[in-house]
């Protein structure tokens, strides 16, 4: 075989998704911000609301992670809405079980 046959065939394998550098700077910008989204809203007291927003930060950041750097926007719709549902009721449950920890 030669070289360009050998690296066709390490490469077309159809499992990366290129994508811009652009797109990923911007996801990563906005979990860095995020970030200090959550660091800043923990020096504040919101008092019931604590949790929610804690938690709604949380997931906001866990859905660009499984949506760009896990490729689930490049995958079934199916499998993006089954994943993101997941994560929301995830985080609605610890938030209900939080809620009732502070009572």
């Amino acid at each position: 075989m030669n070289e360009t046959a050998t690296q066709t065939e390490e490469h077309d394998h159809g499992l990366s998704h290129v994508m811009p550098l652009r797109l990923l700077f911007g996801v990563f910008i906005a979990l860095v911000l995020l970030t200090i989204l959550t660091v800043v809203a923990a020096q504040f007291s919101f008092g019931a609301w604590e949790v929610w927003v804690s938690l709604g930060i949380a997931t906001v950041k866990a859905i660009l992670v499984a949506v760009y750097f896990m490729h689930l926007r490049y995958d079934r719709p199916f499998n993006a809405l089954v994943f993101v549902s997941a994560i929301v009721f995830v985080a609605l449950f610890l938030a209900l079980t939080l809620m009732d920890l502070k009572a």
